[in-house]
């Protein structure tokens, strides 16, 4: 074995072993990458092709091409049937549908659902900026849509808060309200109407956004919006939500604020304009809270015992609209009510397509919300239920939904907290339970609209603020996550501070940014790790986890457990450096590995171990093939381990077999090991026989150390 000869240093804790096997027996040879390729193969053969007459068979590429086609075309004829059961789920649970066993409580949910839906879908819809209705139509179209393309079987869809309160800043900004305030009736339905177009054309440009993610199968970017981030951007969305619902709760024609530090300006004009607050409504927000929030209450603590949730919402609507139509406060104490609802649907319209270069700025962190907290939620409850969901059909889903939906002047949507939480504890089991909540808010489309119509518009604000109940106890979880990780703990708090005081939208920006940064850190303060043996065992564990691991003399084992990039090479040089004693690095202070009154000890062979190493660009392949190069000058043998198959790749394009021979890769780290300690036994032996001490020279001369020692403890 050339290259053993030479010097160098490696720290080593617990104890020096000598150069036996580590269990004492030899059970088989060690296996190289290309041995294991040679033994077991790299593929699967080819089935072998029917036989054709000799005269008609195609040679070279055409042959190729002809074996592939038959093969396509074998597959094409079920791959039609694949394709449409997987893009429409219920051609896939509708056969396999339990009837009797799930349809009543699919409908009892649904229909709870439903109910609920209705008061907060108008509620959500003054937080859009939008005329109630539209509330409506958001709660029945996207729905409708979801239950025939999603994959969540416990997902309930609709208005969501968040979404509704960055959808109504992006109103707010390009559609303002007059200064002056004072708009008449005519100017009012113009000014709603330009509203109305404007949030439709946000759904559908968030809608055909998701569809273009759909397109290039980017689900997967549902996870760079990290657990920390998505709970603590709905957490600081909910303290906007609160702040923007005081002046409908205190009766105050308070323009919306919008931006940057949007919720201290709202603060600062309430506490301003609060000698002006109306009692009445004041009133009226004061009971419908004393009311909404122990019902919520009451329904999480006895979910168990509760057939089906209180629906507090929906009674309180009831009660103020026939208060307020009793005692006549809209017009005796000036209360605003909801008006008249227009019945059927609205005739179905292409947004204004001219206002998407304006609005592609906010429609991007709308979709991006929109689809990590449906994929969160579904995930949720995939793996609580024990089914599986697919994230690109989900982008499909939602994408449809809004796009589709924004034709009958829906605002952006996606699935909700509250009422996936509601429709699980109600007993929903499948997808159908969103057929019965659309027909619970088709009736109030066609039917029950005018039954509304004195509704206060404090009373929706009330329902906006208890909506958000699970959002604010969301902070109850930041203690436990201090204990888990002080790095997830603080992207949530970074998170938290930039919604709350900059904006929903440059906040989401801000968490993303910083938790890629934190991962980026974390990989760049890995350190590269000496590893010793477990005696009687074959396995390999960092030498400072137990000073009872063995190290034998002239073998180095290290692994470095981080991806090898462009951001990281530069600490994988120092700490090999570091560990081997090359370069200056090595020449530093003692090592925190070794012992301390131990004297350094040379190494003729270093087993890289590369099961850590995930991923490696050309900076870091480069970095492995310059560290070849320094060890074989050094007199060091490199030997790399159990590399994975996409890392080795891109090692050898650049150019590592110039550096290092097939026979220098092994398929693990005990493989390698068992190598290196074979061979430098031999060399022992030979050193023996020629009558010399079993010392192994250097170029330089003699080395301090002795390989046949025995076993000496560092204790």
């Amino acid at each position: 074995m050339s290259g053993l000869p030479g010097a160098g240093t490696c720290p080593g804790l617990g104890e020096t072993s000598d150069l036996k096997s580590p269990l004492g027996a030899k059970f088989r040879e060690p296996l190289t990458e290309a041995r294991f390729q040679q033994l077991f193969g790299d593929a699967e053969p080819e089935p072998e092709l029917p036989a054709e007459p000799r005269g008609s068979r195609p040679c070279g590429r055409w042959a190729r091409w002809a074996r592939w086609a038959r093969r396509a075309g074998a597959r094409s004829g079920p791959g039609a049937g694949r394709l449409l059961r997987a893009r429409l789920p219920p051609l896939r649970w509708l056969p396999r549908y339990r009837w009797r066993a799930w349809l009543l409580g699919d409908a009892v949910a649904g229909v709870t659902v439903g109910i609920v839906h209705v008061p907060q879908g108008m509620a959500f819809a003054l937080l859009t900026s939008v005329p109630p209705v539209f509330g409506l139509y958001t709660s029945f179209f996207p729905v409708l849509i979801y239950t025939l393309l999603g994959t969540g079987r416990h997902l309930s869809t609709g208005t969501f808060a968040v979404l509704s309160l960055m959808t109504g800043s992006a109103v707010e900004r390009l559609v303002p309200e007059p200064l002056g305030g004072n708009l008449s009736a005519i100017g009012r339905e113009e000014l709603d109407a330009q509203r109305v177009g404007a949030a439709a054309a946000l759904a559908f440009a968030s809608g055909a956004l998701m569809l273009g993610m759909f397109a290039l199968q980017l689900g997967v970017l549902s996870t760079f919006l990290s657990e920390p981030v998505v709970k603590a951007l709905t957490s600081g969305a909910a303290l906007h939500v609160l702040v923007s619902q005081l002046p409908s709760l205190l009766g105050l024609p308070l323009p919306r604020q919008i931006g940057c530090f949007a919720l201290f300006k709202t603060l600062a004009a309430v506490l301003t304009a609060l000698p002006r607050s109306s009692p009445a409504e004041l009133t009226i927000s004061a009971l419908s809270l004393a009311l909404l929030v122990p019902v919520k209450e009451l329904n999480v603590r006895f979910r168990d015992r509760l057939p089906t949730p209180i629906p507090g919402e929906i009674v309180m609507v009831l009660l103020a609209s026939v208060l307020c139509f009793t005692s006549s406060l809209d017009t005796r104490y000036n209360v605003q009510i909801v008006g008249l609802l227009p019945g059927g649907f609205p005739q179905p319209h292409l947004p204004n397509l001219a206002e998407l270069p304006r609005i592609l700025a906010d429609s991007l962190p709308i979709a991006l919300v929109a689809f990590a907290v449906s994929a969160s939620l579904a995930s949720i409850y995939a793996d609580k239920y024990s089914y599986t969901i697919d994230s690109n059909q989900e982008l499909l889903a939602h994408g449809v939904s809004n796009l589709i939906s924004s034709l009958f002047s829906c605002f952006p949507n996606s699935a909700t907290l509250a009422t996936t939480s509601l429709l699980v504890d109600a007993g929903g089991n499948t997808q159908l339970a969103g057929l019965f909540s659309c027909i619970v808010v088709l009736s109030v489309l066609l039917w029950l609209g005018p039954f509304f119509y004195y509704l206060p518009k404090a009373v929706l604000a009330c329902i906006n603020i208890s909506s958000m109940r699970q959002m604010f106890f969301q902070m109850q979880e930041l203690p436990q996550l201090w204990r888990i990780s002080r790095m997830d703990f603080a992207v949530w708090m970074v998170t938290w501070v930039a919604v709350v005081i900059l904006s929903v939208d440059l906040g989401l920006a801000i968490g993303v940014v910083f938790s890629m940064m934190t991962v980026v850190c974390r990989t760049q303060r890995v350190q590269c790790l000496a590893l010793g043996l477990a005696e009687g065992t074959e396995l390999y564990r960092p030498l400072r986890e137990s000073h009872k691991l063995r190290k034998a003399r002239g073998l180095c084992v290290l692994s470095y457990p981080a991806p090898l990039y462009f951001g990281t090479r530069g600490q994988f040089r120092r700490s090999l450096e570091w560990q081997l004693g090359l370069g200056e690095a090595g020449k530093e202070a003692p090592k925190a590995d070794g012992p301390p009154d131990a004297a350094a000890e040379p190494v003729r062979v270093v087993v890289l171990d590369c099961s850590g190493i995930t991923f490696a660009d050309a900076a870091g392949a480069r970095e492995v093939v310059q560290l070849a190069s320094r060890c074989r000058d050094a007199g060091i043998h490199l030997l790399l381990a159990q590399c994975h198959a996409s890392v080795l790749g891109t090692l050898t394009q650049a150019g590592l077999l110039d550096r290092v021979t097939p026979e220098q890769l092994f398929v693990s780290v005990q493989d390698a090991a068992a190598h290196a300690l074979e061979r430098l036994e031999l060399l022992v032996q030979r050193l023996a026989q020629c009558g010399s001490d079993p010392v192994i020279w250097s170029a330089e001369g003699p080395s301090s150390m002795c390989v046949g020692s025995g076993l000496t403890s560092y204790n």
